[in-house]
């Protein structure tokens, strides 16, 4: 029955009304709590609205699995402490002070001790250079490793501590060659970061930089290993890290660690065209630092182990020519006399794979490790020789503290230019020609006088003054025998040439 003022069909639409409110308000609570899982407990933007679903408490999650429970704040804690500042001083003199004649005790006597008094206050100061830097506390009685940069060539040393106490540093040791300098200050019972084995990093790691740069104490940033065995110029022994964990100056001998707290490397530059943080910075690996440190603190010298040869990268074309099925290799281009590898029975132009039971993939990789083989060791060298694998066992000994070697060479009759050398002008070596390039006169080959500009020749590698010394694996021992191997070689194949640059052989592949 209906009352008066209600219209027919008006009982429909409130059910209708009241179904579709009732839905909304379900589809608004499911939508709540889908947004407040999302959040996973984090705070979201305030829209004034309080949230529906309340977050769950759970406890703190390692931050990547295998971690433990050691996340990147523990570490932080962890490692911060044996972290230090370094202060570095070296005293110079201003721009035009010098000694003069006036500083003898003859001339002080005859002019007077008032005249050098008023000369010597007109003289400009002395002054200062201060470097900043950062040092890793690795035993806790105080010794610290750092850069050689940061306090190489310094008069005073001071170090400041995470708790502020400030020491005069002792400088025990440093090497140039791979830039590592080890300092001790008289303290015990000191904070410190253990060794990690930079052999089992991996590209893709997570790592921290831990340091002092600019001068802000205590700084930490994240990143990955980028790479690993780089070599970027910097010291004669490169094998750095490469990690685009943030470095800037002042970050220099501070740590870099891996996701367990280990001290994985030294921090030591950046690559960089405006002085900051590019994400390119490269650290010594632990290994490198802590043979290094070892032997400057029980001798204060570093030495070397030496092999005697002369190495070069293998290209995808040296490797065709040596019948070697990858590039993963080194390539012997000379052997030097009275050298462990001479007497052993290396030779030229067998390929090094492995190295003391370690693959070898680099000039850079073998040179670094036989440079850290201790003295006297005896080693197996794993080689292809003619296409057949072969070992030779032999005893590292220390590098000779000069290692010379000559120059090349050049001639002055100009021979044809012949099949894919034409490119090249070669000559005869007379006297003249050995003094040009400053070469001797007994050596044997044929000398590159010219390389024409833009030819497959220059673009392979081939200089002005290369001897050539070899032609696909013929001795060349004049220009008579370079013509007759040039004339008989095919036009459209590939030359093997071994040369001699500045006393180094190297082999090239020149293609048609």
């Amino acid at each position: 029955m209906e009352t008066p003022n209600q219209k027919p069909g008006s009982s429909r639409s409130w059910m209708v009304a009241a179904v579709l409110l009732t839905a909304g308000m379900i589809i608004g609570f499911v939508v709540a709590s889908d947004l407040g899982w999302l959040s996973n407990g984090h705070a979201v933007p305030d829209s004034g609205v309080a949230p529906l679903v309340r977050p769950v408490a759970t406890a703190p999650q390692p931050v990547l699995p295998g971690m433990g429970s050691q996340t990147f704040v523990e570490i932080a804690k962890a490692v911060k402490p044996a972290v230090v500042n370094i202060y570095a001083t070296k005293s110079g003199k201003g721009d035009g002070a010098h000694a003069t004649p006036f500083e003898d005790p003859f001339f002080r006597k005859f002019f007077g001790e008032e005249f050098f008094r008023r000369f010597e206050q007109q003289q400009p100061k002395e002054k200062k250079e201060r470097g900043l830097g950062s040092g890793v506390i690795v035993e806790s009685n105080g010794l610290i490793i750092t850069n050689n940069h940061v306090v190489g060539k310094a008069d005073e040393i001071r170090v400041t501590l995470s708790d502020k106490r400030e020491f005069k540093a002792k400088l025990i040791g440093t090497d140039p060659k791979t830039d590592i300098a080890v300092v001790k200050i008289e303290a015990t019972n000191l904070p410190t970061v253990a060794w990690a084995d930079s052999d089992l990093l991996e590209v893709g790691e997570f790592v921290l930089a831990v340091g002092n740069p600019f001068g802000l104490t205590q700084t930490v940033t994240l990143g990955i290993v980028s790479a690993l065995g780089r070599a970027a110029g910097i010291a004669e022994y490169e094998d750095f890290i490469q990690t685009d964990a943030a470095i800037n100056p002042g970050n220099s001998g501070g740590a870099l660690v891996n996701v367990r707290g280990e001290l994985a490397g030294i921090n030591t530059a950046i690559f960089s065209q405006s002085g900051g943080n590019m994400g390119i910075g490269f650290s010594v690996p632990s290994n490198m630092a802590r043979s290094i440190m070892d032997q400057l603190v029980k001798t204060g010298k570093v030495v070397r182990g030496w092999l005697g040869v002369s190495i070069q990268e293998l290209t995808p074309e040296l490797a065709k020519q040596f019948g070697v099925a990858d590039t993963k290799g080194v390539l012997v281009s000379d052997v030097m006399d009275d050298s462990p590898a001479k007497k052993a029975g290396v030779e030229r132009a067998d390929v090094i794979v492995e190295y003391d039971g370690k693959p070898m993939d680099s000039p850079t990789h073998l040179r670094n490790a036989v440079a850290q083989t201790p003295v006297g060791k005896k080693v197996s060298v794993k080689l292809i020789r003619e296409k057949k694998p072969k070992t030779i066992d032999l005893a590292i000994v220390e590098q000779p503290k000069s290692m010379t070697q000559s120059g090349e060479e050049e001639s002055a009759e100009t021979a044809a230019p012949t099949g894919i050398l034409s490119d090249l002008d070669v000559r005869e070596l007379t006297d003249e020609v050995a003094g040009r390039y400053g070469m001797k006169s007994s050596e044997r080959g044929a000398v590159v006088v010219r390389v024409k500009p833009g030819g497959t020749a220059e673009e392979t590698g081939v200089r002005e003054g290369d001897l050539i010394i070899e032609i696909n694996r013929q001795p060349v021992t004049s220009l008579k025998t370079y013509e007759r191997i040039a004339a008989k070689l095919p036009k459209d194949e590939a030359v093997l040439m071994l040369l001699k640059r500045q006393g180094r052989t190297i082999y090239l592949t020149l293609r048609p």
